[in-house]
């Protein structure tokens, strides 16, 4: 059961869609919501001169951070206004930090909630937004995020949960992450994709998840050549899911950057919630 919900805000627009899932999860499960804000700061090393005037660069950074630390002090007064108004349980935590190392704090604090709400990366514009952070979470913080498409509004309940399951290390410490909204959907499709399916592809999957008290339903697909990504979103669309829960990198992110894969397309492509864990 979830208990503790991180919800990241950085006081764009995008703020008030993820605090719009995690209120209806605090809500659900009576948890407490913590908002993470992330207040960045000019990096003193990428703007560094190679040829000297160091002390002029120094001086503009400073005045950009002294800026900075303004301005995320309206905000944040302007973000616990807006939690306190949530009506649960609800705290704000702020990082001042520079790119480098905001990832890593937001990370380790991250490893002290049950789940942490951010916004899909890619795709809401030319340069993906935060994707340090997301990547850092995922890798670092041994949780579970449900990554939130931009702009996407929450729908209402989740009542369909479509699990993508290909029996790796990562999708079973998704499921394990998910299990608190699959025991509470109303209906649950396990989707396996590969070259070998049929009838007995997925008994010890239905069996582990009978025993959690889930009938669910299980779909095996060929892959045809086609994308991981098209055909989970594809099985997604057609059972009107709520939620998809699937593991996050299984190759190398190196790898997935250069040849393509999985959860790169996910964190581009997904029109919908996905819970994602490594």
């Amino acid at each position: 059961m979830i208990k503790d919900i991180m919800v990241h805000l950085d006081g764009s627009p995008e703020d008030e869609i993820r605090l719009e899932y995690g209120q209806a999860i605090a809500s659900a499960d009576r948890a407490h919501l913590i908002g993470v804000f992330t207040n960045s700061l000019p990096d003193l090393s990428i703007a560094m001169p190679l040829d000297g005037g160091a002390a002029a660069v120094v001086q503009v950074v400073s005045d950009l951070e002294e800026q900075a630390r303004h301005e995320g002090d309206a905000t944040a007064r302007r973000l616990t206004q807006r939690l306190t108004g949530l009506q649960v349980a609800s705290e704000l935590r702020r990082f001042d930090e520079t790119p480098g190392t905001m990832a890593i704090k937001v990370a380790e604090q991250a490893r002290y909630a049950d789940l942490f709400v951010t916004t899909r990366p890619y795709g809401a514009g030319d340069e993906p937004v935060w994707l340090n952070l997301v990547e850092s979470v995922l890798f670092g913080s041994g949780r579970g995020l449900m990554i939130v498409p931009p702009g996407r509004h929450r729908q209402g309940p989740v009542q369909t949960v479509l699990v993508a399951w290909n029996g790796s290390r990562e999708a079973a410490r998704a499921l394990s992450e998910g299990l608190s909204f699959i025991e509470k959907a109303i209906r649950v499709v396990v989707l396996m994709i590969g070259p070998r399916t049929g009838a007995e592809a997925g008994s010890e999957i239905k069996a582990h998840l009978n025993r959690h008290g889930i009938a669910p339903e299980i779909i095996a697909v060929e892959s045809e050549g086609r994308r991981v990504a098209d055909i989970v979103l594809e099985e997604a669309s057609r059972v009107s899911a709520d939620l998809i829960v699937m593991g996050g990198y299984g190759h190398t992110r190196l790898r997935e950057q250069i040849f393509g894969g999985a959860t790169l397309d996910m964190l581009t492509l997904s029109d919908r919630p996905v819970l994602m864990a490594h």
